[in-house]
């Protein structure tokens, strides 16, 4: 089952993340939009405590009431005690830089590596990081630019081999 599309809000929110948030590379950020889009179970553009906890419990990281109170509490910038895309975003920019105090937004961070194996993946998050500072985001982009263009160039040449072999049976 695939989740709904998002809201005109929530693409608006992943929009402005393209332009603030330039340390993660496009494919980070699509991969986080599909991340937030499933743990929204609610649809209403944010993830609020209970989701959270259900996101938690799926990574592998459960956590107390408190424990998921004080989650939010550290990255809810407008105090509505729910968590908006960006502020989700922020739990990433704030791992990068060191400023996570509470332990369940580092294991969240630590739980995540978009970069190798798409979102819910685990392993080196710190390590992937520490890597992709060295090489820039134009980079990553350009090189995500480019396999989907490979990508492309693969697919037309399977439709032409299907359109030849289907021309066989006419």
């Amino acid at each position: 089952m695939s989740s709904p599309a998002p809201s005109a809000e929530l693409k608006k929110a992943f929009q402005t993340a393209r332009s603030e948030f330039k340390e993660l590379s496009i494919k980070e950020l699509k991969d986080f939009e599909i991340m937030f889009m499933k743990y929204d179970t609610s649809n209403d553009g944010f993830i609020d405590q209970m989701e959270l906890k259900y996101m938690m419990e799926k990574l592998g990281y459960p956590q107390t009431h408190i424990g998921l109170k004080a989650m939010i509490k550290e990255i809810d910038e407008d105090n509505d005690e729910k968590m908006a895309y960006r502020e989700f975003l922020l739990i990433f920019r704030y791992a990068k830089t060191g400023k996570l105090q509470c332990q369940g937004l580092k294991d969240l961070a630590g739980s995540i590596d978009v970069s190798s194996s798409g979102v819910g993946g685990a392993a080196k998050f710190f390590e992937d990081k520490a890597k992709a500072t060295v090489d820039s985001v134009y980079d990553r982009d350009r090189a995500h630019l480019e396999k989907q263009k490979q990508e492309a160039a693969e697919k037309k040449v399977r439709q032409e081999a299907f359109k030849d072999k289907a021309s066989m049976f006419k």
